[in-house]
């Protein structure tokens, strides 16, 4: 049996500004980009993993007072990003700067045993990056 990572779900609250800052700053591309009235749903993919897909969406099944709840807590950074692997994680954050990321934890060496920094997207998601 073999299982491997197909997609993950990160909610944002302004799709724009997402896609700008996974395609801008982290350098994933555009597969797919899904509008469904005031949602979207946009796939991006790194271009050397085109099967391992991030849906990015602004979609909240409810009521208005549950996307303006779930708004809150992406804000916060309560639901978990992604976690990357760069081959070159100082250009990589050089590159987050350049866009103006919001810096979490510089590079760093852990105690856990890799070097690795966060900043968080425009709708508040922690994003880790670890050396490779």
């Amino acid at each position: 049996m073999s299982l491997s990572i197909s997609k993950c779900f990160v909610q944002v609250t302004d799709v724009d500004a997402a896609v700008a800052f996974y395609t801008g700053a982290l350098g994933l591309e555009v597969q797919l980009d899904v509008p469904n009235g005031e949602f979207r749903w946009v796939t991006v993919v790194p271009p050397d993993q085109p099967d391992v897909a991030i849906i990015l969406s602004n979609y909240v099944e409810g009521s208005d007072a549950d996307r303006s709840a779930v708004a809150g807590l992406v804000a916060k950074g309560v639901f978990g990003g992604v976690h990357f692997r760069s081959t070159d994680l100082e250009a990589t954050f050089a590159r987050l700067v350049e866009h103006g990321a919001e810096v979490v934890d510089e590079p760093a060496d852990q105690p856990w045993g890799v070097r690795d920094g966060s900043v968080r997207d425009p709708s508040g998601n922690l994003i880790r990056i670890d050396q490779a």
